[in-house]
């Protein structure tokens, strides 16, 4: 299978399976894309017609050309992955290596398009305790067998809402860690409204990565992250942001927005972030119920395609202006990605990776929590709603007929079995407004990369 484009001036030509990713001229191009259903003559013949300034046997080369690398398994190579799809998530059941901590179902903030319902899950509002989150971590290393590196992250709600709680829990991991043979990996996820000196000098101690919540732009931000008396809160918020940034000394870190029907230019916000001075961003498309007024529509997708289409652009005009910067769907490594078992079982959900809610119930993962269908257990009893772990254990490329013939399967590994579930009713449907999406950001991602690589070479 292979899957061709042009953007950003390059002919690009992606080969499925094998990953391979080619950047070609105009006539290996054109003769690629009738090489499957034409004959040697044919196809000569063919490009001949097209480009009489081209010999024949510069054509006979180029075809030649395409031929060797077919046969060095780089072009239109066959898909030989199926009876792998479920070897990782067989080899590993049982193994959980990462736990989103709800440590908070409140927040400060009242944002109209919280897939969370304001914090609290649809349910009532509740901190963890210090209790409940040891022995999730207790949990956490009691079933992640082997694995020395362990994720958790501290989600809400607003987690600094109950902060104190976070810092003894991080306390108590560090204490255990070496005994154990174990590393935890602590993310902190934040709106900022409570981050301090104190908050500030802890993240960029403890946290392997911060994520900042900041939908980019002032009016497009204040339109929805709003306290509870109705006030905007970027002004509040930003330079905090800026001040943890800059003390952070590097390490990781994310400005997270989230762009909606509101906002479908979200391109706009990207540049206002760029002005703030942050260089790791990421803009992701809204999750609300159907009906929502922030929803996404088909009117806005052409937009959101384009914008896509021109954050690339604007990112490769910063490298060659020397201030790079990241945004995390871009983010794609053509030689040493994911594994192919893991690139056709999916992201890990409901089985090596749960959300904790504040009372210790088990969720397959944040975007679940308050469904009460796919509660699979607590963190005292472990999971005994196997069959909904089964489910997601099932979850991967081969599970959907839809995504069988689909260029994009072996870079979104089926896509995400929440919005699936939350758009089709199934954790094995298909979310094809995200499909689109997804497949032009990637498109966008492998350009990016093909311009990185061809300015390395000069």
């Amino acid at each position: 299978m292979i899957h061709q484009y042009q953007l950003g001036g390059y002919n690009i030509v992606l080969d499925i399976c094998s990953g391979a990713v080619h950047a070609v001229d105009e006539v290996a191009y054109d003769i690629i894309e009738i090489f499957e259903t034409n004959s040697r003559d044919e196809v000569i013949s063919k490009i001949g017609e097209k480009y009489s300034e081209i010999s024949k046997e510069e054509i006979e080369e180029c075809y030649d050309q395409i031929v060797e690398l077919k046969n060095d398994g780089q072009l239109f190579a066959p898909d030989t992955f199926e009876d792998k799809a479920g070897v990782l998530k067989a080899k590993t059941a049982g193994v959980v290596k990462a736990l989103c901590l709800h440590i908070a179902h409140t927040c400060n903030l009242n944002c109209s398009y919280c897939f969370a319902s304001q914090g609290n899950y649809h349910g009532e509002r509740a901190l963890m305790s210090f209790e409940t989150g040891k022995r999730a971590l207790d949990f956490l290393i009691e079933n992640s067998g082997t694995r020395h590196n362990l994720e958790v992250d501290f989600f809400g709600g607003e987690p600094l809402m109950n902060f104190d709680v976070v810092k003894k829990l991080v306390e108590y991991a560090r204490n255990i860690e070496k005994e154990k043979n174990k590393n935890f990996r602590f993310t902190l996820t934040t709106n900022g409204m409570l981050i301090d000196d104190d908050v500030i000098d802890f993240a960029n101690r403890e946290m392997s990565n911060v994520v900042l919540s900041l939908d980019g732009r002032k009016e497009v931000h204040d339109r929805f992250r709003v306290d509870y008396a109705g006030n905007g809160s970027w002004e509040k918020i930003v330079p905090k942001f800026q001040k943890l940034v800059k003390e952070r000394g590097g390490k990781n870190y994310y400005m997270r927005g989230t762009f909606t029907h509101a906002n479908p230019d979200f391109l706009e916000d990207i540049k206002t972030m760029l002005d703030l001075g942050f260089t790791e961003l990421s803009m992701e498309p809204v999750v609300c119920e159907p009906g929502n007024p922030s929803e996404l529509t088909e009117a806005d997708l052409p937009v959101v395609l384009d914008q896509y289409e021109k954050l690339a652009e604007l990112m490769i005009e910063h490298d060659k202006k020397g201030t790079p910067f990241t945004f995390y769907h871009y983010m794609i490594d053509l030689e040493d990605g994911p594994c192919i078992y893991k690139r056709i079982s999916g992201c890990g959900s409901g089985t090596e990776y749960m959300a904790v809610t504040p009372t210790g119930d088990l969720y397959p993962c944040h975007q679940f929590v308050g469904e009460e269908d796919f509660k699979l257990g607590d963190i005292w009893n472990g999971v005994n709603n196997t069959s909904v772990q089964q489910s997601f254990a099932e979850c991967n490329v081969y599970a959907r007929p839809e995504c069988r013939d689909c260029w994009a399967k072996l870079y979104c590994s089926g896509g995400c079995a929440a919005n699936a579930y939350h758009s089709t009713g199934s954790v094995k449907g298909v979310y094809k407004y995200g499909c689109e999406l997804f497949k032009k950001r990637m498109e966008c991602a492998v350009m990016v990369a093909v311009d990185r690589a061809f300015r390395e070479e000069e």
